[in-house]
């Protein structure tokens, strides 16, 4: 046999051998392909139910927030901090993150036509709101019911979190107002040497429960509350009530009220005989331009209890920059951090408990985003390191006084680096 028949045979022997080869490898494949079982189905044994979000479809979160009237910067500040932790997070699992959501009015009225409107919303994943403690009172239960979990970023009345009054599915970023309330009086009391003070609250839930922790902590410390007075938040004429108090000789007024009424209790105080000289005291919603723009120069030299900034995380200053890049202005109030951390708990609590299937289409249980929410501990949020307690209270939010320096809103400064207005004077 010639050289070049020898390797023609050879060559076609061992072609055959390849083939052969791979024809065994191929039927080895199919039969491991046949043998091994197909993904199995999600199934949803969640005890409150589940939901499914197709390919294509958006990872849905809701707001129940005020976002119009008075006390639209609360909410309106809030949200923002929601859109920044949606920008930053970007896509999840291959999906479009969606926010929308309700205006909420902070009154109890709206609060429930908005819980109403988003638990018939069985998109929703999960909700953040509310703005205003008296809407989270009657929101809660509806949105509780719809199997939602809502996490507020600026809700800090004491009983939204007891034990005994708490709803299943309710959390907060913010502070609990039982550390408001003391540090307030401890800074009037021990800090400024003031003994004699007068409250003012609204009627809201936040405020009448913050001016009675003030006036539980000063009068323990050894102060005075002289007065006690009420008015309604729609109320513009505040001289009867401060009239009365004058009378009762404080040193200090202490009013945690919302925007309107704080504002007019503000420019008519000093006209009332007798309070010339007092000091005004308010909280967190006065941390605001609008209140600024609403008091005009009687606002000048008013002290206010808030989140103390200073103390937020390293990334709050690219937090800061990035606000200023997108919406071109310093934050409008105190909680729009509060809103970026409450939106990635909800972010990092769906990626422990959501199940993926091959196409994209992606699963998780109600009542296990849930309890993942709740089960968040040492999370790294700006606000702080966040650990959340069995009835929602996750703030690490430290609290200080500020002053208001300078009543013109131009000059609503309350994150830079000099020539901060509010200004910190506590310690």
């Amino acid at each position: 046999m010639n050289t070049k028949l020898h390797l023609l045979l050879g060559g076609q022997k061992m072609n055959k051998r390849r083939l052969s080869g791979l024809l065994v490898l191929g039927c080895f494949g199919a039969l491991l392909a046949a043998c091994t079982p197909a993904a199995k189905p999600f199934e949803c044994t969640d005890k409150i139910g589940c939901m499914t979000i197709a390919p294509g479809a958006s990872v849905h979160i809701a707001y129940a927030l005020v976002v119009a009237g008075p006390d639209a910067v609360l909410g309106e500040d809030s949200k923002r901090g929601v859109e920044l932790a949606i920008d930053d997070k970007g896509m999840f699992r291959g999906h479009k993150i969606e926010l929308t959501g309700e205006d909420t009015g902070c009154n109890a009225e709206g609060g429930q036509a908005a819980a109403q409107k988003l638990a018939a919303d069985k998109t929703i994943v999960a909700v953040i709101g509310t703005s205003c403690s008296s809407e989270a009172r009657v929101a809660a239960p509806i949105l509780r019911d719809a199997g939602f979990t809502m996490i507020s970023p600026s809700n800090t009345a004491p009983d939204l979190t007891k034990p005994d009054k708490h709803v299943a599915g309710y959390m907060r970023t913010a502070h609990n107002d039982e550390l408001q309330g003391a540090v307030a009086a401890a800074f009037a009391y021990t800090t400024k040497g003031i003994k004699k003070a007068a409250t003012i609250h609204d009627g809201s839930i936040y405020s009448q429960s913050l001016a009675e922790v003030f006036a539980k902590k000063f009068t323990e410390l050894g102060g005075e509350i002289v007065s006690g007075q009420a008015v309604q938040p729609t109320d513009t004429d505040m001289r009867p009530v401060l009239t009365s108090i004058s009378a009762a000789g404080p040193q200090l007024i202490y009013y945690p009220c919302f925007t309107s009424a704080a504002a007019f209790i503000t420019a008519q105080a000093k006209e009332v005989p007798g309070l010339e000289t007092v000091q005004l005291m308010g909280a967190d919603p006065m941390y605001s331009v609008d209140y600024l723009k609403a008091a005009g120069e009687a606002a000048k030299g008013v002290w206010n209890s808030s989140p103390d900034f200073s103390a937020f995380a390293g990334g709050y200053k690219d937090f800061l920059d990035k606000h200023q890049k997108k919406y071109g202005e310093a934050p409008l109030s105190a909680f729009h951090a509060h809103g970026y951390d409450g939106a990635n708990i909800i972010f990092a609590a769906l990626e422990k408990v959501v199940v993926a299937d091959a196409d994209g289409t992606l699963h998780f249980g109600r009542q296990a985003l849930r309890d993942a929410m709740f089960a968040t501990k040492d999370f790294k949020g700006i606000t702080g390191n966040l650990t959340c307690s069995a009835t929602g209270d996750c703030s690490d939010t430290k609290i200080a006084v500020y002053e208001i320096m300078n009543a013109d809103p131009a000059s609503w400064n309350p994150t830079g680096a000099t020539d901060t207005n509010p200004k910190k004077i506590s310690q």
